[in-house]
């Protein structure tokens, strides 16, 4: 009898050892899988509104700044964002202390309809000169879709204030930043 008490306890040791064994890797692949899914909802596609904005603080762009005979709702810089809505348009004063590229990008999100046609316009300081560019509803979504955000990046040469104007008929809430580059610096 004891042979087979011996045998029996061999066999549950091992029955047990099996099941522990089978029932880590069950684990480990709930865990491995549950990982990747919370990875994939937190990271999202093609990143996120917080991930665009950062530690920008919000300016609702109530203001007036004199720029160009003209008025400008807000200051924007590395350090703010503004939101609104298309379609429609609006105005922002970005300053620049030296020759620097502007980059204006957008941040899209519960669009309806991509539009005809988004344009951005940068004027020079005293609005001495523009420049103006223009895309289609369509391109616009794309680039949001494939980067995560639509941008529009203009060289300027002048000193002071710059008036930065934007319009769009596509159906979509939106959020603004503006980063300036100097262009010693590239």
């Amino acid at each position: 009898m004891r042979g087979s008490q011996r045998l029996r306890r061999r066999m549950d040791i091992h029955s047990s050892v099996r099941f522990v064994r089978m029932f880590g890797v069950v684990t480990r692949s709930a865990q491995v899988l549950m990982a990747a899914v919370l990875l994939l909802v937190l990271s999202g596609c093609g990143g996120s509104r917080d991930d665009f904005i950062g530690a920008r603080v919000q300016d609702v762009c109530k203001a007036s700044w004199p720029v160009c005979n003209q008025f400008a709702g807000c200051i924007l810089g590395p350090e703010s964002y503004s939101e609104g809505r298309f379609p429609g348009h609006g105005q922002l004063l970005v300053q620049v202390k030296e020759a620097s590229t502007i980059k204006v990008s957008f941040y899209l999100e519960e669009v309806r309809a991509a539009g005809e046609e988004t344009s951005v316009t940068v004027h020079e300081e005293g609005c001495r000169a523009r420049q103006r560019q223009a895309s289609t509803g369509r391109a616009a979504l794309d680039q949001m879709e494939k980067f995560g955000e639509f941008t529009r990046e203009v060289d300027v040469t002048g000193v002071g204030d710059h008036l930065v104007e934007f319009e769009s008929d596509m159906q979509a809430l939106y959020v603004v930043k503006v980063d300036v580059t100097p262009l010693r610096i590239q």
